[in-house]
């Protein structure tokens, strides 16, 4: 993402100013999120109990708001064990994979896909944002009179409240709830 920004660039097709000015805010997001973010107890139990190797695949772009608030985060937990192999690929560069793990028929990302290492099968996914911030675009999208900078910023200041908290709530559940085997 450093070069990204020192260059002025962004990931995917839409190389826009805008884009680029997403990127840049997201590298200082996730620079704070990584400084401050601390995994709870029970998250790292959860982990260290693992029996066998896992890939973390996440799904996302250097320009997504909800992956500077929840990558710094899934990159913490992954460097905390020998267990999880952290992986990232781009939403744009892999389109079928993309297709295969939708939210409601759209490509949101960030989507973190939990794959057994060994049999190389997708056992859970979450994303692509916390519950409440996904209500909160669900809101944002049946109201016409909001802006969209207007909701950003509610967005924003609400990643700012959590501090990863839930975000780290719904992994707990995620890996405590039983594989889900994907076809």
């Amino acid at each position: 993402m450093g070069n990204l920004v020192a260059e002025g660039k962004t990931t995917g097709p839409n190389q826009s100013e805008s884009m680029a000015n997403y990127t840049k805010m997201n590298e200082h997001r996730m620079k704070r999120l990584d400084k401050t973010f601390k995994i709870s107890e029970e998250l790292e139990e959860i982990v260290a109990a693992y029996d066998k190797d896992y890939i973390w695949l996440v799904i996302t772009e250097a320009w997504c708001g909800d992956a500077a608030q929840s990558v710094p985060i899934l990159q913490k937990v992954a460097e905390g064990s020998e267990k999880i192999e952290l992986r990232v690929v781009l939403r744009d560069e892999h389109p079928d994979l993309m297709e295969k793990f939708l939210t409601d028929g759209a490509k949101s990302i960030p989507k973190l896909i939990i794959i057994d290492k060994e049999s190389m099968q997708v056992e859970q996914d979450w994303g692509p944002r916390p519950a409440p911030a996904q209500d909160m675009l669900m809101e944002f999208k049946a109201n016409p009179d909001l802006s969209y900078s207007e909701f950003s910023l509610s967005l924003q200041k609400w990643y700012n409240q959590d501090k990863g908290e839930t975000t780290q709530s719904e992994l707990i559940q995620t890996l405590k709830s039983p594989a889900q085997l994907y076809i």
